[in-house]
C-alpha cells in the first residue's frame, strides 16, 4: 500500500511538472507567434537574432526581466502589490488542471495496470464550473495591482478590468449553458467525447461559439478590449507602477490566458483532441499512449491556430471605447447569449 501511494504521489508531482513546462512554453510560444505575425502584418522582420529564426528571443526577454530592478511606489500598498501579479499568473496556471489533452492510456504502476488521463484530474465532473470560477478569481490579481500602486492610472485600470469582467463572464457562462444542454454534464472530458464524428459545437452552437469567442477576447484583456492598459489614456493602466520580474509576470498571465482560452475553445467548439478519423486508420489503439500524443498534437495544432487569430484580431482592429466596450457587452452580447439558450431549449424539446 505505501509503494502504490508513493508511485501515485510521484506521479501527481510528475503531473505538475509536465503542466507547468506547459504553461511555460505555451506563454513562450504565444509571446513568438505575437512578435513574428504582428512583424509580418506591419511588413516587420520581427525577432530574427537569438536563436534559430529568433525563437530563443522570449528566454532572453524572462532573463532580462529578472535582473531588472524592482521598485515599489513609496505610497504603495507593498503586500498587495506584490500578491497582485502571484494572483493573476496563478490562477492563468491552475485553470490548465481540468482540460484534456488526450484520452486516457493505459499505464503499469506498481504491478497494477491503470487507465491514466493526460492533462485532467481524475473524476473531475465539473470542470466548466472551476474555470469559470478561477477566471473570476483572476480578476482580483489586476485589481488589487491597480488599488494597490497608489497610481490613479493604475486605478482606473483595476476598475475597467472589473467592470469588463462582470460584463463578459454572463455572455460567457450563458454561451456555455447551451452546450451543457446539448452534453448533459459539465465535464471537460464528456464534452469532448460528445463532439465524435464531425458532431462539433461550432455547427450545433455557432451563436454560442460568436459569444464565447468575443467574450474571451475581453476576458483575456486583449485587443479590441484591451481597456485595463490602454496606452493613449492610462499610460500603462494597472501594471504601470511594475517593474522587473512583476511586470513579467503580468505580461506571462496574459500570454497563458491566451493560450488557456484558445484551449477551452478548442476543447467547447471544435472537438478538443477528438480526431476526425478512426485511430485504427494509422494504425493507432485505444487506450495507448501513442494515441495520446496523436491527440495531443492534434489539439496542439487547433490551440496554436486559434493563438494566430487571437494575434490577428489584436493587430487589425483599433479598441474600443470604453462606452462602446460596456454597450457591446450589455446590450447585445447578454440578450443574444439569453437568445441562445432559450433557442437551444426549444429546438432540443422539438426533437425529442
Amino acid at each position: 500500500m505505501n509503494e502504490i501511494i508513493f508511485v501515485t504521489v510521484s506521479a501527481l508531482i510528475k503531473s505538475i511538472a509536465v503542466v507547468l513546462c506547459i504553461v511555460l512554453l505555451s506563454a513562450a510560444v504565444s509571446v513568438y507567434i505575437e512578435r513574428k505575425v504582428s512583424a509580418f502584418i506591419q511588413n516587420r522582420i520581427g525577432p530574427n537574432r537569438v536563436g534559430p529564426f529568433g525563437t530563443l528571443q522570449p528566454i532572453v526577454d524572462v532573463i532580462k526581466l529578472l535582473f531588472k530592478e524592482d521598485v515599489v511606489p513609496a505610497g504603495a500598498d507593498y503586500q498587495f502589490h506584490r500578491l497582485g501579479p502571484v494572483l493573476s499568473l496563478g490562477v492563468a496556471i491552475v485553470v490548465y488542471a481540468v482540460i484534456p489533452f488526450s484520452s486516457p492510456f493505459m499505464m503499469n504502476i506498481a504491478g497494477v495496470d491503470r487507465l491514466i488521463q493526460f492533462g485532467i484530474a481524475p473524476n473531475i465532473n465539473i470542470g466548466i464550473l472551476y474555470i469559470l470560477a478561477m477566471t473570476s478569481v483572476g480578476v482580483y490579481g489586476i485589481t488589487l495591482a491597480g488599488w494597490s500602486s497608489n497610481s490613479k492610472y493604475s486605478l482606473l485600470g483595476g476598475l475597467r478590468s472589473s467592470a469588463q469582467m462582470i460584463s463578459y463572464e454572463l455572455s460567457m457562462g450563458l454561451a456555455i449553458v447551451g452546450i451543457l444542454m446539448i452534453t448533459g454534464s459539465f465535464s471537460m472530458n464528456d464534452i469532448v467525447m460528445h463532439q465524435q464524428g464531425w458532431k462539433i459545437n461550432l455547427l450545433l452552437q455557432p451563436l454560442g461559439f460568436i459569444i464565447f469567442l468575443v467574450s474571451a477576447f475581453a476576458e483575456t484583456n486583449r485587443a479590441p478590449f484591451d481597456l485595463p492598459e490602454a496606452e493613449p489614456e492610462l499610460v500603462g493602466g494597472y501594471n504601470t507602477e511594475y517593474t522587473g520580474m512583476k511586470f513579467g509576470m503580468f505580461f506571462l498571465a496574459e500570454y497563458s490566458n491566451m493560450a488557456v482560452s484558445s484551449a477551452m475553445i478548442c476543447t467547447l467548439y471544435f472537438g478538443g483532441w477528438m480526431l476526425p478519423f478512426s485511430p485504427s486508420l494509422i494504425g493507432l489503439h485505444e487506450n495507448t499512449l501513442a494515441l495520446s500524443l496523436v491527440q495531443f498534437a492534434w489539439l496542439l495544432l487547433k490551440v496554436i491556430f486559434c493563438i494566430f487569430f487571437f494575434v490577428w484580431v489584436r493587430w487589425s482592429i483599433p479598441r474600443f471605447r470604453y462606452d462602446q466596450l460596456m454597450r457591446l457587452g450589455w446590450k447585445v452580447l447578454l440578450p443574444l447569449a439569453i437568445f441562445n439558450v432559450v433557442a437551444t431549449a426549444i429546438v432540443m424539446y422539438i426533437i425529442k
